[in-house]
């Protein structure tokens, strides 16, 4: 029976390890294609913490990027670049039971 216990325990070690993602030092995002895009055009105006503190799906992330272009002077992006940010948040910071909230709607947001 121990030997089966080390082995559960090695096998949930071993799963937890390849589902772990890195985090990038400087910012505290998650490391995946797109992370320097996302630095660059994003953590200007506001910190790394509001997009991790944030989950949404890729409509509710580009409800958001609109509002910030609408009421926060944030430049249009070309389509490339916001399919890469778009892609990198969707992706990284998805909806899930964690959120601090559940995100506004974009009707609901402040004008």
């Amino acid at each position: 029976m121990k030997t089966f216990l080390k082995l559960a325990l090695m096998l949930a070690v071993g799963i937890t390890l390849l589902n772990a993602k890195e985090i990038d030092k400087e910012s505290g995002l998650i490391v995946d294609k797109g992370l320097q895009t996302v630095k660059t055009n994003c953590t200007v105006c506001h910190s790394a913490k509001f997009i991790i503190l944030q989950k949404g799906d890729r409509e509710t992330w580009k409800s958001m990027i609109r509002w910030m272009q609408k009421t926060q002077g944030l430049w249009e992006f070309t389509p490339e670049i916001e399919d890469e940010i778009l892609t990198y948040l969707e992706t990284n910071y998805p909806p899930g039971d964690i959120a601090r909230r559940p995100n506004l709607k974009a009707k609901d947001l402040p004008n």
